[in-house]
Parts: C-alpha cells; structure tokens; sequence
C-alpha cells in the first residue's frame, strides 16, 4: 500500500481587489481566496495589535478600511491599511488559515 502525503497549498500570487476591499491570494491548488480587508486589520498579530488587545483598547471593528499597500516579504506580506497601520506582517500560511475561518 503506498500512501501520498497530502501537501498544504502555498500562496503563488496576490493582489488587491479593485474597490482596495479585499485580499484576492492564489495558491499552488488553483485555489482563489478572498479576504476582507477588515478581516486582516482584525487578525494583525503585530506587537502594537497584541499590546492594544491586551490593555483593551483594540477596535471591534474597522468598518471602512481599505487596503493600500502590500509588501512581499518571501515568507508573508507585509499589508498597509487606510487608517496607516503598516506594522502587520501576515505569514503566507497564516492567510490561508483566517480563509478556512
């Protein structure tokens, strides 16, 4: 009996969507994957998003953000948002996973 192992997909290519709303990230399976803007803002796991969830100041939400910048990094994409947080750097797994949330 031979077994494959099953490999994860990887992101292949990336890019805003028109409206700066969403992530549009293609992966090694063909795979299209979107994610909200607001989504990202909300999972930034930087130090300054950790700190402020910590102390209870991170917003619920971030209606209205827009993406406007993304900085390929090899291993993630550092991502810019409209109200000029630009420290979060989303590792490439780590973007499929909030899809599968």
């Amino acid at each position: 009996m031979t077994m494959i192992a099953s490999v994860a997909p990887t992101v292949t290519d990336y890019e805003a969507s028109a409206d700066l709303a969403t992530l549009v990230v293609r992966t090694t399976r063909d795979d299209e994957v979107r994610l909200a803007a607001e989504q990202l803002r909300l999972s930034c796991k930087c130090a300054h998003c950790t700190r402020a969830r910590f102390d209870g100041r991170f917003p619920e939400r971030f209606p209205g953000i827009a993406i406007t910048e993304i900085g390929d990094l090899g291993y993630g994409l550092n991502i810019s948002f409209s109200d000029g947080h630009d420290r979060g750097i989303y590792p490439k797994p780590y973007l499929l996973s909030l899809a599968r949330r």
